[in-house]
């Protein structure tokens, strides 16, 4: 089964879409012809990228919304639709990582907030973008997952539960939404340059890099990560759903 390279006609939406990944994977799909809806808690990194698909002939709207309120999500539904009448493709990427602790010293509001936005959040944006993508009998969901999920070091537990749980939620939904001819997929990107992976400095931490070597990984570019979702979303609804596509180096 082989994806397409070309999302004409396709509209978008991506949740954390202002930065890193989900910022990737926004212009990505823009230039494959897809016109995109991005959304996050940040109005000026969303502008910037609205402003960068438009420069390179494409179209997009922001709508900013944090994917742990549902009726924020289903109002980001809303914008989509009236600005490209329809929803085919839906990249479920929001998500948060605090600092390293050990599981139990997470102050419970971090741990309902980490839970909140990396799970919870996933089922908002599935739950408000069901309706629109069964409009149009069928549709890709890809969900960002993470490694961690499986295999982890410690220190970042709820971050590892929510993930864990993202990774259920996945195979659930694929399930549940084949009679609806949408494919709903996973992606584990696996360390990814962005300030989270290397040290938070704008610039590389050739010490991060090292560790992650050493655990036999490599940084990636979000356009790397891009590319494989590009991949994915160009699948067809009646194609591979509940699977796992990932750039981890390791067998997890």
């Amino acid at each position: 089964m082989r994806a397409v390279s070309s999302l004409a006609g396709k509209a978008a939406l991506v949740t954390g879409g202002g930065t890193g990944i989900g910022a990737a994977i926004a212009e990505t799909f823009a230039a494959a012809g897809a016109s995109i809806a991005v959304t996050g808690r940040r109005p000026g990194p969303l502008s910037d990228v609205v402003e960068r698909i438009a420069a390179a002939g494409g179209s997009a709207v922001a709508a900013c919304a944090d994917a742990a309120d549902l009726g924020a999500m289903t109002g980001v539904v809303a914008v989509a639709l009236d600005r490209f009448g329809h929803l085919d493709i839906v990249v479920a990427n929001a998500g948060i990582q605090p600092p390293r602790r050990p599981v139990l010293e997470y102050p419970p509001g971090l741990w309902r907030e980490v839970l909140d936005v990396n799970l919870t959040g996933v089922w908002n944006t599935v739950k408000a973008t069901v309706p629109a993508l069964a409009e149009r009998k069928g549709g890709s969901i890809i969900i960002i997952g993470s490694g961690m999920a499986r295999a982890n070091t410690g220190g970042s537990g709820a971050y590892s539960v929510a993930k864990a749980g993202v990774s259920a939620l996945t195979r659930v939904l694929a399930v549940e939404l084949r009679s609806a001819n949408i494919a709903v997929n996973e992606l584990i990107p696996g360390p990814t340059r962005t300030p989270g992976a290397v040290g938070g400095g704008a610039e590389p931490d050739q010490e991060a890099e090292r560790r992650w070597a050493d655990l036999g990984e490599w940084l990636k570019e979000p356009t790397e990560v891009a590319r494989l979702a590009l991949f994915v979303a160009g699948l067809p609804p009646h194609g591979p759903t509940g699977q796992v596509f990932s750039l981890a180096g390791r067998l997890l």
